[in-house]
C-alpha cells in the first residue's frame, strides 16, 4: 500500500528493518524465527495467548453465571482500539495529515494486519491488559466500596505498572519506534513519549474502566441480567464513550500545554501524580482493612487474572534481565546499536506497583457463604 507510506513512516520502517512499500495486504503471515530477534515471537505468543484466554475465561463467566462484565470489558477494550489506532496509521485516508503526522510504527511480527500498521499482539493486548487491571481492583472490592469513579482511577494506576513495564523496554528490542520529531510526542520521557505514559498507560483504561463499571458493573453486582441485544449495544456505547474519555482526561495538558512541551510534560505529570496518590491511599486502605476484618470480604475472585497476571510479570523480568547487558552499555541513551533506552527505576518501581496489587488479591479473605458466595465460587469453578 505505496500510497500510504507516508515520509515519516518509511523512515520508521527503513530504522527498524523492514519497508513499508513491500508490507503486504490486510493480513500477512511470518515465520517467527525469522523476526527481527528472539524477544519479538516471546511477546506476541505471550499477549496473544492471554488476550485468548481472557476471552474463553469471560465467555465462561458469562455462560455458568452470568456475569458480563469481563466480555463487556473484552469486547469495549477490542472496540475502543479499532477507533483509536486506524487514524493513527493512516491519518492521510481519514484526512487528518495535516494534524497528526505518523506518531510511530510497529515491527513486523508473525501475524500482521493493515499493511504491516497492526501486529496481532497490538489487538491482543488492549483487552489483556485492561482484564488483568479491571480484574485486580474488582477482586480487592474497591468498585463495591469506593465507587465507580475511584475504582476506575485505580484501574488506571494498576495499568499503568503493567503497562509501563512493557512500554519502556519496546524501544530497545525494536519492538515499535517512535517519531521523536513528531511534537505530538513531546516531551519525552527517555525512549517514551510522555502521552504514552499518561494517556496510554493510564487515562485510557481509567475511562474504559469507569464506563464497563457504569454500564454494566454495577448493575451485574446489584444481580440484574442483561439480554443479548442490551450487552451489544452497551458494549459498542463503551468503546465510543471510552475514546471520548481518552480525549476529554488529559484536556488540561493538552490545553495549558499548547505553547511549550515543557509546560506539557509538567501537567502531564501532574495529572498523573493525582491518579497515583488517589488509587495508592485507596488500594492500600482497602488491602489493610480486608486482612485487618474490618470491611467487607469482596465477592469477586478471578483465578486466571491472579496466575496470568504472574505469569505476564515473569515473562517480562526474564525479557527485561536480557536486555540490561545492552541496556548499561548504551552511551547518551543508546544502544549500540542505535535504539534508544527506557527509564529503568521507573520500570523498577511499576514492577513493584505490579506485583504487590498481584500479590494482594492472595493475601485478603474471601466470602465463604451468604447470597454472594455464588459469585466466588463461579470464578474458582471456571477457573
Amino acid at each position: 500500500m505505496a500510497e500510504h507510506c507516508s515520509p515519516t513512516f518509511a523512515e520508521l520502517t527503513h530504522e527498524l528493518g523492514f519497508s513499508c512499500e513491500e508490507a503486504g495486504g490486510l493480513v500477512e503471515f511470518r515465520n517467527p524465527f525469522a523476526l527481527e530477534n528472539w524477544t519479538l515471537p516471546v511477546l506476541e505468543l505471550t499477549i496473544v495467548v492471554g488476550a485468548v484466554l481472557a476471552l474463553w475465561y469471560a465467555i465462561v463467566r458469562l455462560r455458568r453465571h452470568g456475569d458480563p462484565t469481563n466480555l463487556v470489558l473484552w469486547f469495549g477494550a477490542t472496540a475502543y482500539l479499532f477507533v483509536i489506532e486506524p487514524p493513527l496509521y493512516f491519518p492521510a485516508a481519514f484526512g487528518i495529515e495535516d494534524h497528526v503526522d505518523t506518531m510511530f510504527a510497529h515491527n513486523v511480527f508473525t501475524v500482521d494486519f493493515l499493511w504491516g500498521r497492526l501486529p496481532i499482539y497490538i489487538i491482543a493486548i488492549y483487552p489483556l491488559m485492561a482484564t488483568m487491571a479491571f480484574c485486580i481492583v474488582r477482586m480487592l472490592g474497591i468498585f463495591r466500596r469506593y465507587g465507580t469513579l475511584i475504582g476506575a482511577t485505580c484501574v488506571g494506576f494498576v495499568h499503568h505498572a503493567f503497562y509501563e513495564i512493557f512500554d519502556h523496554l519496546g524501544p530497545q528490542l525494536r519492538w515499535w519506534e517512535w517519531s521523536i520529531d513528531n511534537p505530538l510526542n513531546q516531551p519525552m520521557f527517555d525512549s517514551v513519549p510522555m502521552g504514552s505514559v499518561v494517556v496510554f498507560a493510564a487515562l485510557w483504561p481509567m475511562s474504559l474502566a469507569f464506563c464497563v463499571q457504569y454500564f454494566v458493573g454495577r448493575h451485574v453486582d446489584e444481580g440484574r441480567h442483561f439480554s443479548g441485544v442490551e450487552l451489544t449495544w452497551r458494549t459498542i456505547v463503551i468503546g465510543l464513550l471510552a475514546s471520548v474519555g481518552t480525549f476529554l482526561l488529559p484536556l488540561p495538558a493538552t490545553v495549558i500545554g499548547m505553547s511549550s512541551t515543557t509546560v506539557r510534560g509538567i501537567v502531564y505529570g501532574l495529572e498523573l501524580a493525582v491518579l497515583v496518590v488517589v488509587a495508592a491511599i485507596v488500594m492500600v486502605r482497602q488491602w489493610r482493612e480486608l486482612r485487618q476484618g474490618t470491611a467487607t470480604p469482596p465477592q469477586y475472585e478471578d483465578r486466571f487474572v491472579q496466575r496470568f497476571a504472574t505469569l505476564y510479570l515473569v515473562v517480562f523480568a526474564a525479557l527485561w534481565i536480557a536486555s540490561l547487558p545492552d541496556f548499561f552499555a548504551a552511551v547518551n541513551g543508546e544502544t549500540t546499536n542505535g535504539d534508544p533506552i527506557g527509564n529503568l527505576w521507573y520500570t523498577a518501581a511499576c514492577f513493584a506497583v505490579a506485583i504487590a496489587s498481584v500479590v494482594a488479591t492472595f493475601t485478603i479473605p474471601r466470602r465463604q457463604a451468604g447470597p454472594d458466595a455464588t459469585v466466588s465460587a463461579a470464578s474458582t469453578v471456571a477457573s
